[in-house]
């Protein structure tokens, strides 16, 4: 089987969280499985081989758990986009748009020399909006950013509009 249906036979969907009408996509499951990760890991990283990463961006917090591995198979380094106050140095912050209100985000200052080339990792695409506002952080501390990596899009939500003016090279792959 390929890696898209392998991964989506173990992502289990739990109607009604967090909310009534949501469906959770639960990617623990997948997580319990290492072959599975590894060959997971191995298909995010794969469309970025050639580009030179120099730093992963992992967004809080699932998107830490794959971020690392991938960090590993690409031999850069990983860098953490965290909820507001939770980073101990000085930060650069990003306020975004939620269905309900607006979050913020933030990045260490110094996360990357200037001019790196960095790659944005999280678990699910929805709206784009965390993905988006880690993109506006990456730029603002001069970054090359060479794409975006998901485990999970929700494509009806139209995440990927919003995020491609960043850049064209957006991997996902399993699609709901």
């Amino acid at each position: 089987m390929s890696i898209s249906a392998d991964v989506a036979g173990v992502i289990r969907s739990v109607e009604g969280f967090p909310k009534p009408g949501i469906s959770f996509k639960d990617i623990v499951p997948l997580l319990a499985d290492p072959v599975l990760c590894d060959r997971l890991a191995d298909a995010l990283v794969e469309p970025f081989r050639s580009e030179g990463v120099d730093m992963i961006a992992a967004i809080e917090s699932r998107g830490f758990i794959l971020g690392s591995l991938m960090a590993q198979k690409l031999g850069c380094g990983l860098t953490l986009v965290r909820k507001k106050g939770k980073l101990p140095h000085v930060t650069v912050a990003e306020e975004y748009d939620l269905e309900y209100g607006s979050a913020i985000i933030e990045m260490h200052e110094d996360s990357f020399e200037k001019g790196s080339k960095v790659l944005i990792h999280d678990d699910l695409l929805a709206t784009g909006g965390t993905a988006e506002a880690a993109a506006k952080l990456c730029k603002r501390l001069d970054a090359q950013l060479v794409g975006f990596s998901f485990i999970i899009e929700l494509i009806g939500l139209k995440g990927k509009e919003l995020i491609q003016p960043y850049s064209e090279n957006i991997v996902s792959i399993v699609n709901y």
